[in-house]
């Protein structure tokens, strides 16, 4: 039996070194998600980054589209299994951002609308590895897929790209999140099999 979906029996060859341990891929995008899906006007959306000494930040929609946007092609891996390379997306980079707040943190706390949280070393949102993502192939984000906005982490378990994100709370202790609460890893690497805490 192939563990590998049909749309991709055959030419796996392509993904040599791409595809982590554990993972097939797959050229769909399952929708996985804590609970109901919330609906997110653009205008009332805003993101806050709140340093550790409880000063913050916020970015409305239309200053968050006014920073520089970056179009990007990343491979995705979620912790069920499946795997989606070249994924595309524009958004805005968390080094963006943070070029504007002042802190000594060493860990971050993302924030969705509905009360979802998942906690990353603030390292890993860091150097060109985490954006704001508003489009997902050429299209603003579906709700479904954590539009308006959603987290992008790809190189970390995709929980970790938190949907529906409005906020980062930066925090010199870590503090686990939703999922790394009931069992799922504390960080997430696809390439180490991190899914839960005896990984």
């Amino acid at each position: 039996m192939s563990n590998f979906s049909p749309g991709f029996h055959g030419r796996t060859h392509r993904f040599e070194g791409r595809l982590p341990p554990g993972q097939y891929p797959t050229e769909s995008f399952p929708v996985l998600s804590a609970g109901p899906t919330p609906t997110v006007h653009t205008e009332d959306w805003s993101f806050t980054v709140t340093a550790e000494d409880g000063r913050s930040r916020r970015w409305d929609w239309e200053e968050m589209m006014s920073l520089p946007q970056e179009d990007l092609t990343v491979d995705i891996h979620c912790v069920t299994r499946w795997s989606k390379f070249d994924t595309a997306w524009r958004g805005v980079s968390l080094d963006t951002l943070f070029a504007e707040v002042e802190t000594a943190a060493e860990f971050a706390v993302a924030h969705s609308v509905g009360g979802y949280t998942t906690n990353l070393p603030l390292e890993d949102l860091q150097n060109g590895k985490a954006w704001l993502a508003h489009t997902y192939d050429g299209f603003p984000l579906s709700p479904e897929h954590g539009g308006p906005v959603r987290l992008l982490v790809p190189h970390l378990y995709f929980w970790k790209s938190a949907k529906w994100v409005d906020g980062l709370s930066l925090s010199l202790q870590d503090d686990p999140g939703f999922w790394e609460s009931v069992g799922y890893h504390n960080y997430g690497d696809p390439w180490r099999e991190q899914r839960t805490w005896s990984d």
